[in-house]
């Protein structure tokens, strides 16, 4: 074959340091927005990014030749530069160490999309810990809790 090509999609999820609750809703249409043009700037594509207060989920469709850590460097680094610039308030503001990056087929984006749509909605019902621990599980993740919470 002379030609390389893929279709790679990543599902990415990430929370604040200790799950503080920076991103408040009258921010976090910014947050999310600014999160999008960083990954505009390094050609990858964001289908969509959102999340609530204490955590960020975002479906990339990616380049093969960007590692998923490499990707999160990215949305961590240049959005948190940015939210320290952009609101004062924040100066103790960060992200959380570690990541969860799981792929998502073709057929499977729409439902990626609107579960990071309706992050509101959806942990009226779960917290972020369950969540997180949730998807570990449905992708066959193994973990050992004492280090998922950093």
């Amino acid at each position: 074959m002379a030609h390389t090509y893929t279709s790679l999609f990543y599902h990415i999820v990430f929370s604040t340091k200790y799950r503080v609750r920076y991103i408040r809703p009258e921010i976090e249409q910014q947050v999310w927005e600014y999160m999008g043009g960083v990954m505009r700037q390094h050609k990858l594509t964001a289908l969509q990014i959102g999340g609530i207060d204490d955590h960020i989920h975002a479906l990339i469709m990616a380049l093969p030749t960007l590692a998923p850590s490499q990707i999160v460097q990215f949305l961590k680094g240049g959005s948190s530069r940015w939210i320290h610039e952009t609101f004062p308030d924040l100066h103790a503001f960060a992200w959380q160490e570690g990541y969860g990056a799981f792929t998502v087929s073709k057929s499977g984006l729409e439902a990626v999309v609107r579960y990071i749509q309706n992050q509101r909605t959806h942990h009226q019902k779960q917290s972020y810990q369950a969540e997180y621990l949730e998807f570990l599980r449905r992708h066959a993740v193994e973990y050992d809790e004492r280090y998922v919470w950093g």
